[in-house]
């Protein structure tokens, strides 16, 4: 499949700024996902996540968890069409997520924090069921679980998956976790990146670029897209950032960097693959998605 080398973005402007405050509003506002009646649609309205398991992507979105078929066409895997909001693959290999139950589905409207052990075939909860929705799951090997609790607006953290510690309230889209130090964490806000390196205790008020999601995929190269798309990349922990390129396809809905030059990016038509460090890039599975709210 041809690559994509796409031109260098303009700075972010003060509308990116607000599509992130819209994201944030949108984010606040779906806890009742899962508590509608209606049919589940065969558009895969709004992606959430992405992880990559022994080279298979896997993509979380409002109708449940897909892997690209035959011409990268989205192919629902397991049974379950539930909303999964956030999901992140750890390094053992476990599927991590949360969100609501698909629509029609017995249960309380928030899923807790759900695992998968069998490739999101099939899931059981863990924690927290009927209780938070997390909107975001980062973690690094060896270290503890980070959820971003949207209904509470709270970053809680867990080192069992089964009993979780409450720590800073904030308002923020997405999370992601040092690969080097597991105490560091950064949040995307709408005044731009705010870091902790006190484990999510405290956080820095957001500085600098303003940004919709980050990874981190070694401990010298973390990512983030901006609203309007623009890819940047820091060598120094999100302390600078320097422009890379811009994503394909519309507006960001999920990144993940699996790597130090290999990253996942969902965007309003589909979900592309770079191995250069985000200067070109391959579809990998093609959606019709909705709008960006989450």
């Amino acid at each position: 499949m041809t690559k994509l080398r796409l031109p260098r973005p303009a700075a972010t402007s003060a509308s990116a700024v607000l599509a992130l405050a819209l994201l944030l509003t949108a984010c606040s506002q779906s806890t009742d996902a899962g508590k509608d009646d209606g049919e589940p649609s065969s558009a895969l309205t709004h992606i959430h996540g992405l992880g990559l398991l022994d080279e298979t992507l896997y993509v979380a979105t409002h109708e449940g968890i897909y892997s690209p078929g035959e011409g990268g066409a989205p192919v629902l895997v397991g049974e379950r069409r539930d909303d999964f909001m956030g999901f992140t693959v750890a390094a053992d290999g476990t599927f991590l997520a949360s969100g609501h139950p698909a629509p029609g589905t017995d249960g309380p409207s928030d899923l807790g924090l759900v695992v998968s052990e069998d490739a999101g075939r099939t899931w059981e909860v863990r924690s927290l069921g009927g209780e938070v929705d997390f909107h975001a799951l980062d973690t690094a090997a060896g270290g503890p679980v980070y959820g971003y609790d949207s209904t509470n607006g709270r970053l809680r953290v867990t080192r069992d998956r089964v009993v979780w510690e409450d720590r800073a309230q904030l308002r923020a889209l997405d999370i992601a976790v040092s690969p080097a130090d597991p105490d560091t964490v950064l949040a995307t806000t709408e005044a731009g990146v705010a870091r902790s390196t006190d484990g999510g205790r405290t956080f820095a008020p957001g500085k600098g670029q303003v940004l919709t999601h980050v990874s981190w995929g070694a401990a010298d190269a973390l990512y983030g897209v901006s609203p309007d798309g623009a890819l940047f990349r820091s060598g120094d922990g999100g302390g600078t950032w320097a422009r890379v390129g811009s994503v394909p396809g519309g507006g960001p809905q999920a990144l993940t960097a699996v790597g130090a030059r290999r990253l996942l990016v969902a965007t309003g038509d589909g979900v592309y693959e770079s191995e250069d460090a985000g200067r070109t890039f391959e579809r990998r599975m093609a959606v019709t998605a909705g709008d960006d709210g989450r």
